[in-house]
């Protein structure tokens, strides 16, 4: 005789292993039409041309001063306004703890999450073992990376543009 418990038991496995190939669909089609928005031209074949520093080639001659005003400009942030600054100074944590002088509300971010730090003249950011990465435009932090003007940083669903005024 088959026992009901077992049963209901493989059926319950099942649904939980279907939910969870479905929530990885979403998120994996969820970046790849966040990549392809970016990197579409609009209608009419015009694409804005991309920032002067977003090649990933900096010159050396930025090497020696160091940045007057560095800042993160929020672009898109769940609880955060468009447009609105942080200041990063002698350096800051992103996170969604108390002790993060960013503080995210993304349910993908940790507690503390990335890590900026003043390096002589340099602003450098790296990724303190957070379970879902950092990326440096749009590639995960894999070590301290140094920032540059125009540099995009994305923790989870929040997205930051790296400015040195």
């Amino acid at each position: 005789m088959i026992d009901p418990a077992s049963v209901a038991l493989k059926f319950a496995f099942l649904a939980v292993l279907y939910l969870f190939l479905l929530w990885i669909s979403r998120n994996a089609l969820r970046d790849l039409r966040r990549t392809t928005i970016q990197t579409t031209p609009a209608p009419g074949g015009y694409a804005p041309p991309p920032p002067a520093d977003a090649t990933g080639i900096h010159s050396a001659s930025t090497q020696g001063a160091a940045p007057e005003d560095p800042r993160l400009v929020v672009e898109r942030a769940p609880g955060h306004v468009p447009g609105m600054e942080y200041e990063v100074g002698e350096g800051a944590v992103m996170g969604r703890g108390d002790q993060a002088e960013i503080r995210l509300e993304d349910p993908f971010a940790s507690s503390r999450h990335a890590r900026l730090t003043r390096q002589g003249a340099v602003i450098v950011i790296e990724d303190l073992g957070s379970t879902n990465g950092t990326y440096l435009n749009e590639e995960l932090l894999s070590g301290p990376q140094p920032l540059h003007a125009g540099d995009r940083v994305r923790i989870g669903d929040s997205e930051f543009t790296y400015l040195d005024r």
